[in-house]
């Protein structure tokens, strides 16, 4: 099933909250004017408050997507889908649930 193509200005957030920063290598394909990205991009998470039961700080820091688009690439990186799945990791790469997408781009669709 297609989905919408998420860019650097996709608005994500970890399951607590925390705001996702997407910093990619590709700099030629854009969607609205924003860079389209891509699975092995970096993904990091700033702002997380999740603590354990003992009351020790262990926020997202990162996410790793796992299921993105089969069929579409982008420099030979397959990109990211709204209806892609990620999982958010701690420091400690302890998974933490996967991300929410809030906003991204709704004109150009891959699969």
């Amino acid at each position: 099933m297609p989905g919408y193509l998420l860019a650097v200005n996709s608005t994500l957030m970890c399951p607590h909250a925390g705001q996702f920063s997407i910093t990619t290598l590709n700099t030629r394909v854009k969607v609205d004017g924003q860079p389209v990205v891509t699975q092995p991009d970096i993904y990091t998470i700033s702002g997380c408050p999740f603590t354990l039961p003992n009351g020790s700080p262990n926020p997202c820091v990162l996410a790793k997507w796992m299921a993105v688009a089969a069929r579409v690439k982008v420099g030979g990186n397959f990109v990211v889908l709204k209806d892609s799945t990620a999982l958010c990791q701690a420091a400690n790469q302890a998974p933490q649930g996967s991300p929410n997408i809030v906003v991204t781009q709704m004109k150009v669709k891959g699969q």
